[in-house]
C-alpha cells in the first residue's frame, strides 16, 4: 500500500512570516502538535508544540513578535507519496517521530501521515505496534 492511500490531505500550514502566537493558536484550534511551515507548497520546516515550549517560552521570547521561521526545525524528515507504507514506518522508527510529512516528487507538500494513520489500516496493526515501540524507545541524554 502506498502512502497516498492513507495520508491526510489538505494539511493546514503556516506561512514563514506567521508569529509563534499564531502557530500556537492554530495548533490549539486544530488539536495538533505540529504544523509544516510552507512557502506556497514548498516545505521550509516544521514547528512543534515542543519547539514553542523549549525554544520560545523557556528563552522568554515574545510569541507575538517571534516568527515561526526563527524557531522551526528546518531539516525535516519526509517521505514521497508513492513510497510504501512500510518504508514510512521504518523512517518513523529510525527518526523516532509520530508524524511524517508527505511530498510529491517535486518535493511539494501533499499530505501528512501519523502513527494513527498506520494503525487504522487493519493489515498494518503489527506494523503500527512495532513503529510505536521504536518511536517510544527512550533517547539517550546528551552528556
Amino acid at each position: 500500500m502506498k502512502l497516498r492511500d492513507i495520508m491526510t490531505r489538505d494539511v493546514e500550514v503556516l506561512r514563514p512570516e506567521a508569529s509563534v502566537l499564531e502557530a500556537a493558536q492554530k495548533m490549539r484550534s486544530l488539536d495538533v502538535g505540529s504544523l509544516p511551515v510552507c512557502n506556497g507548497k514548498k516545505v521550509l520546516g516544521i514547528i512543534t508544540d515542543r519547539d514553542i515550549t523549549i525554544r520560545v517560552t523557556a528563552d522568554g521570547r515574545d510569541p507575538r513578535s517571534s516568527k515561526v521561521t526563527e524557531f522551526m526545525t528546518p531539516d525535516i524528515t519526509f517521505a514521497f507519496e508513492d513510497q510504501d507504507v512500510k518504508e514510512a514506518a521504518k523512517i518513523m522508527q529510525e527518526e523516532q517521530i509520530r508524524r511524517l510529512i508527505i511530498v510529491d516528487r517535486n518535493k511539494d507538500l501533499v499530505g501528512f501521515v501519523s502513527l494513527g494513520d498506520l494503525a487504522v489500516e487493519g493489515d498494518n496493526e503489527r506494523l503500527s505496534g512495532k513503529t510505536l515501540e521504536e518511536i517510544s524507545e527512550p533517547a539517550k541524554p546528551e552528556r
